[in-house]
């Protein structure tokens, strides 16, 4: 075991009912074993309907943080699952911006959570991070390694790179504000008040269960409302869930890929691990981003993001 700083993991669980408690339990046992303390676990059994609790429950949990005292070291998101668009214009955006703006806080979570990460960026213009959950990632049968690498890695490093293998041709450098997270949870924010404006942005996307025709109309609809031709690049994480059938007689992601190329001049750039797939990096959204590409390798260097107190990384635990 390599050494490491314990720290402390407020949960919240803003959106969908964890439906499978023993996930739950795993991934709070995983995090302990690693030697941190995992405070607020009642909120990984509350329920109301299909969600973590009411509208007031779910809402509290993000508008408490605020006001908490002492703060932690990470807030860790539950579970995705649908809910959070519920709470947007009740959230406490002042307050949560006078609280955690440039402390050496973490706000972690993706898919449903995507939409509350975009309006904190937008209203208190806080950077938090698309990444692990407690169910699905830290409470999965096997704990990916690469995930919980990145995990670390992105909360404790100043600056860090990612690469990865990518089909897309050489690109000289180009820096912008990163930004994104699920596909899905981004349209959601279109022509909402809670849609940030990123100019010269990197737009890192994601989604789940959405066939390409569906991923192309998406993307179709930000071209066409002008934030496409904002961004300096887009980038590729998993797109999962859907398999192609007879009758879509060729057309896949790689169509769609290429439309969107064509249709905006822009860079994108495939092959990141990014999203609901077990194998997923952590991201800073609202961070600054320097993209390249080069003999089929993409490299992403980010830095302007909190970070934790100290930068000793945990090992993981199987």
């Amino acid at each position: 075991m390599h050494p490491h700083t314990p720290r402390t993991i407020h949960l919240i669980a803003p959106s969908g009912y964890c439906h499978n408690q023993p996930a739950a339990a795993l991934g709070i046992q995983r995090l302990e074993q690693a030697g941190h303390q995992v405070i607020n676990q009642a909120v990984t059994c509350r329920r109301f309907q299909r969600f973590a609790g009411s509208d007031a429950e779910r809402l509290q949990d993000i508008n408490a943080l605020a006001r908490l005292s002492p703060l932690p070291d990470i807030i860790l998101t539950v579970r995705g699952g649908y809910g959070v668009t519920r709470l947007l214009d009740q959230v406490d955006y002042a307050g949560l911006r006078q609280q955690l703006q440039g402390k050496p806080v973490a706000l972690c979570g993706h898919s449903d959570f995507t939409a509350l990460q975009l309006a904190l960026l937008a209203h208190s213009g806080l950077i938090t991070f698309s990444g692990p959950m407690l169910c699905g990632n830290f409470g999965a049968p096997a704990l990916s390694e690469f995930s919980w690498n990145h995990f670390w890695q992105a909360l404790t490093s100043p600056e860090f790179t990612l690469t990865w293998a990518s089909s897309t041709p050489s690109l000289p450098t180009l820096t912008g504000t990163l930004w994104g997270g699920n596909l899905a949870m981004i349209m959601t924010l279109v022509g909402t008040p809670w849609m940030p404006v990123i100019n010269d942005g990197i737009l890192v996307i994601e989604d789940i269960n959405e066939h390409p025709f569906r991923t192309e109309r998406m993307l179709l609809q930000l071209h066409q409302c002008g934030i496409l031709a904002r961004q300096r690049a887009i980038v590729i994480g998993s797109f999962t869930g859907v398999k192609p059938s007879e009758y879509d007689n060729g057309f896949g992601f790689a169509t769609v890929w290429q439309r969107i190329r064509e249709l905006t001049g822009l860079p994108v750039i495939d092959g990141l691990d990014f999203g609901h797939d077990q194998a997923t990096v952590t991201l800073p959204l609202g961070a600054q981003g320097a993209l390249s590409v080069a003999r089929g390798q993409a490299s992403l260097r980010i830095s302007g993001h909190p970070v934790l107190a100290t930068s000793a990384t945990p090992c993981a635990q199987g």
